[in-house]
């Protein structure tokens, strides 16, 4: 206890090892976007390098590419990584997934999985920073099952003291099964109707 106590005083004398930190933190957590609009961010935030003309257009030619094969629906079959109840799931079209624990969803409902953090197709991957934007690829499933786990056995003894104790216990489970993985809209082009918020999970 008293050697955490004593790093812990060694970290909050050293404002400026926190500072720097904290900053290589916020340098981490900003990443373009899209090149059109990106700047690479430093430690300070006071110099900003903007990309060449020669980067900006090989992104121009790269997303001209990709849509493309979205127009054309040459894509392949998608798969996308989503995060969902605390856990990620490597995803396509018609896979079952399981998630444990209380989810609130019933059975029959037809959700849109909204934390997308990276989704992929045959020449092509978007990576997300840490997500997708909102309304770029677009996660359809609906809720198969709601069960209970098999029954876990604890059993607690203790030698010559008349002490026993048994337990039992059923978490519930929820199937889930992935309908479609779909691109919404072009790649390069902001959104332009906001989102329905009904059932996003």
């Amino acid at each position: 206890m008293s050697f955490l106590a004593r790093g812990l005083s060694l970290v909050a004398r050293q404002p400026c090892l926190i500072n720097n930190l904290t900053n290589s933190m916020r340098t981490l957590s900003v990443t373009p976007r899209f090149c059109q609009q990106s700047k690479l961010a430093t430690q300070d935030f006071t110099s900003l390098k903007q990309l060449s003309k020669e980067e900006q257009e090989k992104c121009k030619e790269i997303f001209n590419n990709v849509n493309q094969q979205l127009t054309k629906s040459e894509e392949g079959r998608m798969f996308a990584v989503v995060h969902l109840s605390g856990k990620q799931f490597k995803v396509t079209a018609g896979d079952i997934i399981l998630v444990e624990g209380y989810w609130p969803p019933t059975i029959g409902d037809e959700i849109r999985l909204e934390k997308v953090l990276l989704a992929g197709a045959k020449d092509f991957t978007l990576i997300g920073a840490p997500l997708l934007e909102p309304g770029l690829v677009d996660v359809k499933a609906t809720i198969i099952e709601k069960t209970l786990t098999h029954t876990k056995t604890h059993f607690k003894k203790k030698r010559r003291k008349q002490y026993l104790r048994i337990n039992f216990q059923r978490s519930p489970n929820t199937m889930i099964r992935i309908n479609s993985i779909e691109v919404a809209r072009k790649v390069d082009e902001p959104c332009k109707q906001p989102l329905n918020e009904n059932r996003i999970f």
